[in-house]
């Protein structure tokens, strides 16, 4: 078996490919961002001398109870099917998204602000996926009529009275705002190809930690980055849906992999002059069922 094979056959993967790199500007269903995100400036407004901090605690004690980080994949995975059977803490998952959409983020300082669209993402994608529990994939979750565009362009959450997309989150909020190409490493799509949902609730406090871990650990693992020869490699399509948070190139792409490649990833990067491909697994990140 050779090289890609294994790969492949490690994580199961689901292709999406396509290339070059530079010319890329597709509308992959359930990733309907494509070029440069339109900020919503409603939601750019802090308060740089508000030094409060919000109460995260709810989400850590789940993510302590079903997030499960030791699986051979490498993939954090969520425990569904234990959460979907204690119906305390699924009352507890949506008293805490509750008590996040009851809140204006306008109103905290800015690194706070991030932390609470980050967890109010990820807490609001696993609620998607345990109303809909079992299913395969989170694309197979939503409410148009087009199968398998997935629950993104639907609205499942509120923040200060309006309702919000996860798009909109993700593409109108957080992305625009911030500018940091790392928040495609904290927000989790309940994908074996996403970026791992990181075992801490992000806080004001431990942000940048957060960030540059999800970074580091997605970009040293196969799903994020494989280089198979001198000449070609296999990258997330993450890269590719959003080439323009990294250097809109490849060029920028393998740049920014080179910044947290580690041992042998980094030593074939060093030198690489190659072709990328990318592919992507959209398998729900739920443990095998036996």
């Amino acid at each position: 078996m050779n090289r890609l094979a294994r790969v492949r056959e490690t994580c199961a993967l689901v292709a999406v490919r396509f290339r070059p790199l530079g010319l890329l500007c597709l509308v992959v269903p359930g990733m309907a961002s494509c070029g440069t995100p339109s900020a919503d400036v409603s939601w750019a407004d802090h308060d740089p001398n508000n030094s409060e901090r919000l109460d995260h605690s709810e989400w850590q004690a789940l993510l302590d109870t079903y997030l499960i980080t030791d699986d051979p994949s490498g993939v954090n995975l969520v425990d569904y099917a234990k959460l979907q059977g204690n119906d305390a803490d699924q009352e507890r998952l949506a008293g805490y998204i509750d008590y996040l959409q009851e809140l204006d983020p306008r109103q905290y300082a800015k690194d706070v602000q991030m932390a609470y669209w980050i967890n109010l993402y990820n807490a609001v994608t696993l609620r998607v996926v345990l109303d809909e529990y079992p299913v395969e994939s989170i694309k197979e979750i939503h409410e148009g009529l087009i199968p398998g565009t997935g629950p993104w362009g639907d609205v499942h959450a509120m923040a200060a009275g309006e309702p919000l997309t996860l798009d909109n989150i993700e593409h109108d909020i957080l992305r625009p705002i911030w500018q940091d190409n790392r928040i495609h490493y904290a927000v989790n799509c309940a994908s074996m190809g996403c970026p791992n949902l990181a075992p801490e609730a992000y806080t004001a406090d431990n942000l940048e930690r957060l960030l540059e871990q999800g970074a580091r650990d997605y970009v040293n693992h196969v799903r994020g980055a494989e280089l198979l020869d001198e000449a070609f490699g296999v990258v997330s399509s993450i890269y590719y849906w959003y080439h323009e948070d990294f250097g809109d190139s490849e060029a920028g792409v393998l740049e920014h992999l080179r910044q947290y490649a580690e041992g042998d990833l980094a030593e074939q990067l060093r030198d690489f002059d190659g072709s990328l491909d990318h592919e992507y697994d959209w398998s729900l990140n739920a443990p095998s069922t036996p």
